[in-house]
């Protein structure tokens, strides 16, 4: 009863609400943005220097180390790209 009041009201004045950004965020945002390009540069950098690393020990015959590393570097770049997609929909 009282939220249909409410509505009503606002209706009536006509007043629309639109979300903003608090006083000196910019900076934080900025960093977070930061955060993510580091995260998304360094999974495909990790799979490459797993790459490599994966190469040098098959030709000097030393033990597979690095498949772990290739799958780390996979799972993180899951793990980002589906957090990405989480917040995404939250914030929309």
């Amino acid at each position: 009863m009282i939220h249909t009041a409410v509505d009503g009201f606002l209706m009536v004045r006509g007043d629309t609400f639109a979300p903003e950004a608090p006083p000196g965020s910019g900076k934080i945002l900025l960093l977070v943005r930061y955060f993510t390009w580091l995260a998304i540069i360094s999974g495909p950098a990790g799979i490459a220097y797993a790459g490599g690393r994966f190469a040098w020990e098959k030709w000097n015959g030393g033990p597979f180390a690095s498949a772990k590393t290739i799958a780390g570097g996979l799972l993180g770049g899951i793990v980002t790209t589906g957090a990405g997609a989480i917040m995404n929909s939250l914030i929309s």
